[in-house]
């Protein structure tokens, strides 16, 4: 991996450029909450001064960019007797600035399964390979156990990715892509006090999170499959599928088929949907696997930490915690690992 080091107003010019021939996504606050704490969102911006690159997090995940809510996959006319179908995909360049490592790290593991060899996604794959991601180093973030999964810390995934080393960026290149737009300002190579304040901010980030053990989480979450756990937080459970919205590797969806009245016009709708609804499971027959919260929330976890873990050697979650945030039953995932923990220690 190559590094440069980008001076403030460089990287200014630096996203102006970008600004005049690319589509900007970056997080832009969009009002505070009942306490005052800024709130943020990706969302398209005009002007450098939209950006607000010291958030904390955001409601929603880039996700959003890459698997939308709600999509066409396919539009079909019949007119004439002539039968006519439609696929697009997304072509026109994109950039998002400010991604935070767990949410780079929340794409990786949303291509082993949208870009990978067994069921890659052509809608998800063009949406990819036409976004430049720019990410940043943060402090952890209220709740936020990403260090524990392993997603505080992010090696690839990205184009460009910056350190904030207060009146400079230390930046690094993980991409010829990242290469050629960076040389369109002016940049430096690093000097030994370059790299050392680097590694003394990665020494600051990482002594700020709070310790959470979840490395054989996948053995004991087998070990406690019929623990009380699961039913205590299921009974508290909305079944309103808040935390599967804002999760930013949460990818279950379904597919509807809308024909118009007279036939002359169809249209294959995906749309994002959350393994916590009732209907989730349910098939043909009106037979329902999962027809209670318990089932349903244990599933979920198990999809996160044991499953995913089994297939890609890597848990699915990426402790960014929104699901806690957003849930309103206060339902989250540190709580619920920590229950079955101690419930395995007595």
């Amino acid at each position: 991996m190559l590094f440069k080091v980008l001076g403030k107003k460089e990287f200014t010019t630096f996203i102006e450029l970008l600004l005049n021939d690319t589509e900007v996504i970056a997080p832009k606050q969009v009002g505070v909450d009942t306490s005052g704490k800024p709130l943020h969102q990706y969302l398209p911006v005009q002007a450098f001064t939209e950006i607000d690159l010291s958030y904390e997090t955001t409601e929603y995940s880039a996700k959003t960019y890459f698997l939308p809510f709600r999509e066409n996959l396919s539009t079909c006319s019949f007119l004439d007797m002539v039968w006519d179908r439609q696929i697009k995909y997304r072509v026109q360049p994109r950039a998002i600035i400010g991604l935070h490592a767990c949410d780079i790290n929340a794409l990786l593991k949303l291509d082993k399964v949208l870009a990978g060899d067994r069921f890659p996604s052509p809608y998800y794959i063009s949406r990819r390979k036409n976004t430049f991601i720019v990410g940043i180093d943060h402090d952890p973030c209220e709740g936020g156990f990403c260090q524990a999964v392993g997603a505080d810390v992010v090696t690839h995934g990205f184009d460009l990715y910056l350190t904030d080393l207060e009146d400079r960026y230390f930046v690094a290149i993980n991409s010829e892509r990242g290469f050629n737009v960076l040389q369109r300002v002016k940049t430096r190579e690093p000097t030994a006090r370059d790299n050392n304040d680097y590694l003394d901010v990665r020494r600051r980030i990482a002594g700020q999170f709070k310790p959470l053990e979840v490395h054989n989480l996948p053995n004991l979450m087998d070990i406690e499959f019929e623990s009380k756990v699961w039913k205590k937080w299921a009974d508290k459970c909305l079944s309103c599928g808040s935390c599967a919205m804002v999760c930013p590797t949460c990818y279950c969806y379904g597919i509807e088929e809308r024909v118009s009245m007279d036939n002359a016009e169809s249209a294959k709708v995906k749309q994002l949907y959350s393994c916590q609804f009732l209907d989730f499971a349910m098939v043909a027959g009106g037979h329902n696997f999962r027809p209670d919260r318990e089932t349903r929330l244990k599933y979920r976890y198990y999809h996160q930490h044991r499953g995913f873990v089994e297939a890609y050697e890597e848990p699915l979650c990426v402790g960014c915690y929104r699901c806690g945030r957003v849930c309103l039953a206060g339902i989250n995932p540190t709580d619920i690992i920590g229950d079955l923990q101690t419930e395995y220690q007595e």
